[in-house]
């Protein structure tokens, strides 16, 4: 299967940064197929200019908005790591979205109704955040993350969501809240990988 991970955070040492590299591991064990776009690496610009917005409607994108387009094309699977600052999203993966999930490509309007354009694509997401999911639910901000972001953006856009990481409390894990993590996640990508073997049909060789 072919994976795009879309990553933001500015520090190697970062508990997502660990989350990167064991989905980078896991699915290199399965044998899948990879492209990283590290967002703050590659010092993607997240600004929505006004050429972007007059560009959009008349189907004209910037070089690096039809660089990130093309991966999206590419791959059948997204997988978005990032943390959850100030109950969003970190402005450049905002901004990625802004500029990258533009008007004909990811979605449109046809006799005004709403059409996601990249329907049959996959998508992951793993998020970390400071607060307990306990404190989200009490607050009602777990229902509003899948609001703005879940449905807002990714089902929104026509991706089929096969799971969404919530990991809480990572400012103060332990060293075996990260192993659990570690766990879970490839325990999810494993079955998943097992589900797209048995699902994907096996065509036969001519000799």
């Amino acid at each position: 299967m072919k994976n795009l991970i879309v990553y933001a955070h500015p520090n190697p040492a970062s508990l997502n940064h660990f989350f990167k590299q064991t989905v980078i591991e896991s699915l290199q064990e399965s044998g899948q197929e990879i492209v990283v776009r590290d967002l703050n690496e590659i010092s993607f610009n997240p600004v929505l200019s006004l050429g972007d917005m007059s560009g959009q409607r008349m189907g004209q994108i910037s070089n690096d908005v039809k660089t990130e387009q093309d991966f999206i094309t590419w791959a059948e699977r997204i997988i978005f790591i990032y943390p959850i600052w100030w109950t969003g999203m970190p402005a450049i993966v905002k901004g990625y979205i802004d500029r990258v999930f533009s008007y004909g490509f990811a979605y449109r309007y046809d006799q005004g109704i709403q059409k996601g354009l990249l329907t049959g694509k996959q998508t992951i997401i793993i998020n970390s955040h400071g607060k307990s999911n306990a404190e989200y639910e009490a607050m009602g901000m777990d229902k509003a993350l899948a609001l703005t972001s879940d449905t807002g953006v990714f089902t929104y856009s026509g991706l089929e969501i096969e799971k969404h990481f919530y990991f809480d409390k990572a400012d103060k894990a332990s060293h075996e809240n990260v192993l659990e993590w570690e766990t879970e996640l490839i325990s999810v990508l494993n079955k998943i990988s097992l589900q797209f073997k048995i699902l994907t049909p096996v065509v036969p060789v001519k000799v």
